[in-house]
């Protein structure tokens, strides 16, 4: 089939979006490419179709569990055959999901940059009859990046074991230092850039200066009709202003990465029916939800980077409909930013003694630990030992910088299962059991593959259709575990902490202190774009498109600065107006002239008066203004 059937027949759409097409052809190409597409500017369809029209296996590079999650999901409803390998899952169910790459007809292989890491996967993709390598969210292998993850460093020792195959790199932002250092890292051959202006013509930025932000933000999403996210930076502010807006008669939800997966799904699916007008949120949420009608994003406080605002903001207007981005900005907000950047980057021997605690945590014994996972709970852990999350956190990353351990989101996984037993050993085994027929059977009617492969299941979906409670499900799926008919792996929703090394002595731990400053400088290169863009009064857009290198740029003409400076000079012709035609009447005071016109402040009306003095138009004498 032709990339075009393709597209029609599992997508049912007619044609590409812009740009789409020439990536497409790229790759098909056998081209090495980098897809630089804005937030909703649909970049899976860049690789998904190529890799449907190739013979083969298309593998994924993704961080984000929950996005990969959602592609495999819909890719099987739409017939295709696809499989993930992150982060929580057992070496049996690797080897399973790796066994069907390798002899199956999967077309789409999802796997976490921690993972490629393993002898065991580098091994078996060799193997593997690859077509593409796609690296999504690809600015995280540099360092320049504002999500640098040192695991990407190693994607391109694939290329090794499959060197003919193309490599197709997609981000949503990235500066020309960062694209640069993305082709340079994955060792691009014959590179092919392909860059979408981010310019979003219909989005209105908003910088809001304001101490009441509780008020304010009741009265945007007032007046902003349709639906919409408003961003908080902790758990706690996600509830309680879901529940603040509700008071005001506005239909709101909160969303954050420590909901169970249940809750998470119905909250985002009402939130999509528009059952919710607004979400409250961290930024766990957004990745992957393709909701094109959105007409408001709020950001509470100020994010951490240009790039994150860019892709949190852009997640409002995909339809190309009016849309608008507002940021609340105080002074507060501005001292508590500055002291996140020192949080953020704690004392070399402090990440060292955080270590010690984490491997005291998790019981790891020293020259022990590498390549076993553990769920983590920071917030038992930080409470334990005493220690600010926010510099842990930063800690634990440096410790991944470093390449020590490795820690992955939430990982949210659902359980699974796989029956160990043949169709016949199956039958006869219900025969003999007759307390398990009917949950066996529930399971077979409501789950396929689940001979050939782990599947996910959903203990509730099952209690309801077999007539059980929960807590039976979760009993007899123990059972069947013990007694060798399943294998069955329990739900997790806890952040997994991998160690990359044995655990080491805190005094033989190395930190690249040169690295660890570079680092701290790029945050702070951030940090100072962020502050600039609250507080500079230029053109928003502008501001936000020249820190991504665009060159030729116009006011965007609908953003606040623009639209009070439009007001200003609607202002100063009028007032101009008024004052010439006032003063045709007779010689007035200061005080009297100002007082003659309400329109604009009297800053603004002084600066009319001044500027009409200077154009010879008017005079002072004896304290009086007159025409010339």
């Amino acid at each position: 089939m032709s990339i075009h059937q393709i597209l029609k027949q599992y997508w049912g759409y007619d044609q590409f979006r812009p740009l789409q097409e020439d990536i497409i052809t790229s790759v098909m190409e056998n081209y090495d490419t980098l897809a630089l597409l804005p937030t909703g500017g649909g970049k899976s369809i860049c690789f998904q179709v190529p890799a449907m029209a190739k013979e083969g296996i298309c593998i994924v590079i993704s961080p984000l569990i929950a996005l990969m999650k959602d592609q495999v999901q819909n890719l099987q409803k739409r017939g295709i055959e696809a499989l993930a390998i992150i982060s929580g899952m057992g070496k049996r169910e690797i080897d399973i999901t790796l066994d069907n790459c390798i002899y199956g007809k999967v077309k789409f292989l999802y796997i976490s940059p921690e993972r490629l890491m393993t002898d065991l996967v580098r091994e078996r993709i060799k193997y593997m009859k690859v077509n593409l390598l796609a690296v999504d969210e690809s600015h995280c292998i540099s360092q320049w990046g504002y999500d640098f993850r040192p695991s990407y460093l190693h994607i391109a020792r694939l290329r090794e074991f499959h060197p003919q195959v193309p490599v197709l790199a997609l981000t949503a932002s990235a500066t020309h230092k960062v694209q640069l250092d993305i082709m340079e890292k994955l060792a691009f051959k014959e590179p092919r850039l392909f860059r979408k202006s981010f310019e979003r013509k219909n989005l209105s930025y908003s910088v809001l200066h304001l101490e009441n932000k509780l008020q304010k933000l009741v009265q945007v999403c007032t007046n902003v009709k349709g639906s919409g996210i408003v961003y908080v930076r902790t758990r706690k502010d996600t509830f309680e202003l879901s529940k603040f807006l509700n008071q005001y008669g506005i239909s709101a939800s909160y969303y954050h990465a420590g909901l169970e997966g249940e809750a998470r799904t119905i909250t985002q699916k009402k939130w999509i029916d528009n059952e919710y007008r607004i979400i409250v949120a961290t930024n766990a949420f957004g990745m992957g939800i393709d909701k094109p009608d959105v007409r408001l994003v709020v950001h509470y406080e100020i994010p951490e980077s240009p790039e994150a605002y860019y892709q949190e903001a852009g997640r409002a207007g995909r339809d190309e409909e009016k849309a608008f981005a507002v940021l609340f900005y105080n002074e507060m907000d501005g001292l508590s930013f500055k002291k996140r950047f020192v949080l953020n980057f704690p004392a070399i021997p402090e990440i060292k003694r955080i270590y010690h605690c984490l491997c005291n945590y998790l019981q790891v014994p020293y020259g022990a630990g590498e390549g076993v996972f553990y769920n983590f709970n920071i917030g038992d852990f930080c409470s334990r030992f005493k220690l600010d999350v926010l510099s842990t956190i930063s800690a634990i990353k440096t410790l991944e910088n470093n390449e020590y351990l490795a820690l992955s989101e939430n990982a949210l996984l659902p359980s699974r299962l796989q029956f160990l037993m043949g169709g016949e050993d199956i039958y006869k085994f219900q025969v003999e059991n007759i307390k398990f027929d009917r949950f066996i059977k529930t399971i077979l009617r409501t789950y396929g593959g689940a001979f050939d492969r782990f599947i996910a299941i959903n203990e509730s979906d099952i209690a309801k259709k077999a007539g059980l409670s929960y807590t039976e499900v979760s009993r007899m799926l123990q059972e069947l575990h013990k007694l060798e008919v399943i294998s069955f792996i329990e739900k997790t929703r806890d952040p997994l902490i991998t160690f990359l090394q044995p655990r080491y002595e805190s005094e033989n731990i190395y930190i690249d202190a040169a690295f660890y400053n570079e680092r701290k400088s790029v945050y702070q290169n951030k940090m100072n774009a962020m502050l600039k863009y609250v507080s500079e009064n230029e053109c928003r857009s502008k501001l936000l498109l020249s820190y991504f290198d665009e060159k030729d740029l116009k006011d965007c003409g609908i953003c606040d600065v623009c639209i009070d400076k439009r007001k200003k000079t609607q202002h100063k012709e009028e007032l101009t107006k008024h004052f010439m035609e006032i003063l045709a009447s007779g010689a007035l005071g200061l005080k009297e002239l100002l007082s003659s016109s309400a329109i604009g402040t009297e800053q603004l009306r002084m600066e009319v008066i001044r500027s009409l003095m200077d154009a010879g138009e008017i005079k002072l004498s004896d304290d009086l203004y007159h025409l010339y």
